[in-house]
């Protein structure tokens, strides 16, 4: 990419001019990596949001089933804001302050996932609700790491699923030493929300004129320097040559023999299970299989694992199968009972609209009366909240 190109010829080029004037401001873990997981800030990043909740997470991570793979590297930081008025920041120092009445660059890459999946906040009975409404970034200069001094920036609603690159001018009015990234609810807003905000690989902070705006200078530099790179193809001398003999080659070589062993059909499993590890009446949970919150739509990234469903049916053609669609504890039995049906249902229309027989697939919903955790924790509720596939028969 044009843009990393060009990051590079500023960061060994610019770091500092010969004036000692500091151009370029540089940002640790500036692509959030870190071993994923919840409510942990990536290293180098401090938690600056409110006293009582959790600290925002290393994504991606299956605690609240995000799985979007990282733009950068292999983690990325992922923000929300709540229905309890509340939200989630985070504030490191930089390399070296800003410097009031300069004007400075910054791109970094946001994202909205599809699925957050959490408790709401606002319900007394901590109801399961999907983090998903989109949300703004707020970029803030100050004196500390959660110092909200002077704001540098705001980006647009972030309402875009796939990386998407954000470019910003921040003109700080006095020597800022430290950067705060906050989610925040678009405004005006009359109620808060749950949202979520997603973040991988900023930039440094690079010096640019202050009569440009950001897209415009950008494109300009990286233009420049891109042109600045060599021309044409690179050409080396040709290498001296071997002055030692080579021995003949031989003409009698005897033919290569090629092995004709046939080989053993790769085993296609259902949810990891072989088909000689199954039994009739043998229920085996699908992982990574999502819905839309409170609804039977399947979404996008749960294709993979229904397309490994779909090619274990087709493999073993005689099987019948039951859909068994599970809620968690929270709703009342007939909202679970209609839920878990209608996911079910949704599942076994999937499978028989690629072309399996209507007559292999069956599909029920069995509510919350099956859980197979305690529905006290979100962990437990999150496994209750399931979709299984039971044999019951092998032969039709």
């Amino acid at each position: 990419m044009k843009w990393k190109l060009f990051t590079l010829v500023m960061t060994v080029l610019t770091a500092t001019n010969l004036g000692g004037q500091i151009d370029t401001l540089f940002l640790q873990n500036p692509s959030f990596e870190d071993f994923p997981r919840a409510s942990r800030t990536p290293r180098a990043w401090i938690d600056c949001g409110f006293t009582g909740e959790s600290p925002p997470d290393t994504q991606p991570d299956e605690t609240f089933s995000v799985s979007k793979q990282a733009k950068e590297g292999n983690t990325y930081l992922g923000m929300v804001v709540r229905d309890n008025d509340t939200w989630e920041s985070v504030g490191q120092r930089l390399s070296s302050p800003m410097e009031a009445g300069k004007c400075y660059y910054f791109s970094i890459f946001l994202a909205r996932s599809e699925l957050y999946v959490s408790v709401s906040r606002r319900s007394p009975e901590q109801k399961e609700a999907n983090y998903i409404t989109p949300a703004v970034l707020q970029i803030y200069g100050g004196f500390d790491y959660c110092d909200k001094s002077f704001v540098l920036a705001k980006s647009k609603r972030i309402i875009n699923h796939r990386w998407i690159e954000y470019q910003f001018k921040f003109e700080p009015d006095k020597n800022y030493s430290h950067l705060l990234f906050e989610a925040f609810y678009q405004t005006p807003v009359l109620f808060p929300y749950n949202g979520n905000v997603l973040l991988d690989d900023a930039s440094p902070l690079v010096l640019m004129p202050c009569d440009k705006e950001a897209e415009e200078w950008a494109e300009q530099e990286i233009v420049a320097k891109v042109d600045d790179q060599p021309k044409g193809p690179i050409t080396t001398p040709n290498p001296p040559k071997d002055p030692t003999p080579k021995p003949p080659i031989a003409i009698n070589t005897p033919p290569t023999t090629v092995d004709t062993t046939p080989k053993e059909e790769e085993d296609v499993t259902l949810g990891g299970v072989k088909l000689s590890e199954m039994r009739e009446g043998q229920t085996i949970s699908i992982d990574k299989l999502y819905f839309e919150a409170d609804s039977s739509r399947i979404t996008d990234v749960s294709v993979p694992v229904l397309e490994e469903v779909y090619r274990f049916l087709s493999k073993n053609s005689k099987m019948v199968v039951e859909i068994g669609g599970h809620t968690n504890g929270r709703p009342d039995h007939s909202y679970a009972d209609k839920l878990s049906t209608s996911r079910a249902k949704s599942v076994a229309e999937y499978l028989i609209n690629r072309g399996i027989n209507p007559q292999r697939v069956q599909y029920k919903g069995y509510g919350k009366r099956k859980p197979i955790e305690s529905n006290a924790t979100v962990s437990g509720r999150k496994k209750n909240q399931r979709v299984e596939v039971k044999i019951l028969s092998f032969d039709g």
